[in-house]
């Protein structure tokens, strides 16, 4: 995948999200649809919690890169497109607010997309991000990382979409 093309897929998937989010009326944004399902809420919560952390991951320390960039990246698209599979989240990407605000929300989701597509333009892609090791995929690169949030991304409107259709 050619830089812009996955800029451009993050573009539209980082705009699906707050599209999905919006179909939302306030009052609903906390409202449980199903038993073991988060809110619509703690799901974008969760995004911001998660996409934010990957902003401060990819602008982080970096080092070159000992394999093929782009070697996890089918990997993290399956993983993340299977939606038959439950996933569990690590605790400091869960959410904890009982109490969401759209606008805030909203406004919040709006920034990490700005900030995500001026990182995709700006970063050498081929380096491995050393500030963090992932649960399970271990150190990313940022080519990596980039497609993390593009796939996770597309899971939690999946997600937001049945909560949706849950609550009609």
């Amino acid at each position: 995948m050619k830089n812009s093309d996955l800029y451009l897929q993050l573009e539209e998937t980082l705009l699906a999200f707050p599209e999905t989010l919006g179909a939302f009326r306030p009052e609903e944004l906390d409202l449980v649809p199903f038993e073991g399902s988060w809110t619509p809420g703690q799901v974008a919560e969760h995004m911001i919690l998660a996409n934010s952390g990957f902003l401060e991951l990819i602008r982080g320390a970096c080092m070159d890169t000992q394999r093929k960039p782009d070697e996890m990246v089918d990997g993290i698209r399956t993983t993340f497109l299977d939606f038959s599979t439950k996933m569990k989240s690590p605790d400091f990407v869960l959410p904890v607010k009982e109490v969401h605000e759209k606008r805030a929300q909203l406004d919040a989701l709006a920034t990490i997309k700005q900030r995500v597509l001026e990182a995709v333009r700006e970063e050498d892609l081929t380096k491995t991000c050393t500030s963090f090791s992932l649960p399970v995929l271990g150190y990313v690169t940022r080519l990596e990382a980039f497609n993390f949030v593009l796939y996770h991304t597309q899971r939690h409107i999946h997600q937001l979409k049945n909560i949706r259709r849950s609550l009609s």
